[in-house]
């Protein structure tokens, strides 16, 4: 998964993905919305054949990086002790 980093202030992030689906996507947005520290978190599709979609994180407070890394490490490691 490639992300680029589109801003990043305080406790908002957002940033463009690329090479993932909806279905990974749907996911890691369930999964931050249910994290205590995440105030909102959604992406935005955009044109299918034109854009990446974008994911806006806002926090209550903490880092959001810091939040989606561990996040995407823990669904990493959930997949990995599937196999």
């Amino acid at each position: 998964m490639a992300v680029k980093v589109l801003y990043r202030e305080g406790n908002e992030l957002r940033m463009r993905v690329t090479g993932q689906g909806h279905t990974s996507l749907q996911m890691l947005r369930e999964r931050l919305n249910s994290h205590k520290d995440i105030e909102y978190a959604n992406y935005f599709p955009g044109h299918p054949e034109l854009d990446d979609p974008e994911f806006y994180i806002r926090t209550t407070g903490a880092d959001p990086a810091t939040v989606i890394k561990d996040l995407v490490a823990a669904i990493a490691a959930e997949f990995n002790g599937a196999l």
